[in-house]
């Protein structure tokens, strides 16, 4: 089973949003038994969860939760304009449900159900991390992504990546668990000591880092991050309809493919026809809007 829940803190009862981030250590302590997380979800201030957009997968037997990914939200100021950026942030499963097809769900479900909702414009992503399979992941489930390594569509640094980078690390750098200690390469997008901002349960040996099945992915992580010193790869991209269409085709199981338009519906109901279905309704105001009541 899987439920989608943006924004926690601002509307759930103190009780529940105690028993849903309940949920999400659970899954946490099957995969970092030595150590509680300190940023993010599981951090002290709940304002977290103000911009927190989390995918939770639980089991139909006993609702044992499994997985989870907790996305969220930036706004990132670049002086004359600002762009929402959404980052992929953190995913977590169960090591014994790991390689049983959730990644379809955990990746790329909720940037789907993001993108209908931003109106089907792009919508930027970013990305922190030093695993590689998520590295190649990341640079193959979306578009203009960088650094992409093993796809050459998406090695071009522009402006607009560089732009998005600075202001990241300079204002939300404490969203993926970066201390203020940490360097930004800026030339290659690497993070340089990452792991001292609540994060540092989350820290891999190059050994210990799932691979990607894609060599060069592997070999640019090993080349370009010091996993000793605790190093991560900053990746941003786009979401896109091309891309959403292409992980639909191709991700999506056949047997979830009615279940995932049926999410899609709603969510495409929910930012298009109902806005319509209340504007038109004569008796209640929306704001300053209501449709011109018709006098006989």
């Amino acid at each position: 089973m899987v439920r989608v829940v943006e924004r926690p803190s601002l509307w759930m009862e103190a009780a529940e949003l105690e028993e849903f981030v309940g949920k999400l250590r659970q899954v946490a302590s099957t995969t970092l038994p030595a150590g509680n997380l300190e940023y993010g979800v599981f951090g002290k201030d709940t304002s977290s969860l103000s911009r927190s957009i989390v995918t939770l997968v639980t089991l139909k037997s006993d609702q044992t939760p499994v997985a989870f990914n907790a996305l969220a939200h930036i706004d990132v100021d670049l002086g004359h304009t600002s762009e929402d950026v959404l980052h992929l942030g953190l995913v977590m499963v169960d090591p014994t449900l790991r390689s049983q097809g959730l990644s379809w769900v955990l990746y790329g479900l909720t940037c789907i159900l993001m993108l209908f909702r931003n109106g089907m414009r792009p919508l930027w992503v970013s990305n922190v991390t030093q695993v590689p399979a998520v590295v190649g992941l990341v640079g193959a489930g979306f578009s203009r992504v960088y650094p992409a390594p093993g796809h050459a569509s998406g090695e071009t640094r522009s402006l607009m990546h560089l732009l998005l980078a600075r202001r990241i690390i300079n204002d939300h750098r404490h969203v993926f668990g970066v201390g203020d200690d940490a360097k930004f390469d800026e030339d290659r997008f690497v993070i340089k000591n990452a792991y001292t901002g609540g994060s540092d349960h989350l820290k891999k040996t190059f050994e210990e880092a799932p691979k990607h099945r894609d060599d060069a992915v592997n070999a640019f992580c090993e080349r370009e991050l010091d996993y000793e010193r605790g190093d991560d790869v900053l990746q941003l991209g786009q979401i896109d309809t091309k891309t959403a269409l292409s992980y639909l085709a191709r991700e999506v199981p056949p047997r979830s493919f009615a279940a995932v338009l049926m999410v899609v519906g709603a969510a495409v109901l929910q930012r298009l026809a109902l806005p319509v279905w209340h504007w038109t309704d004569s008796r209640r105001e929306v704001g300053v809007l209501r449709a011109q009541e018709k006098h006989k």
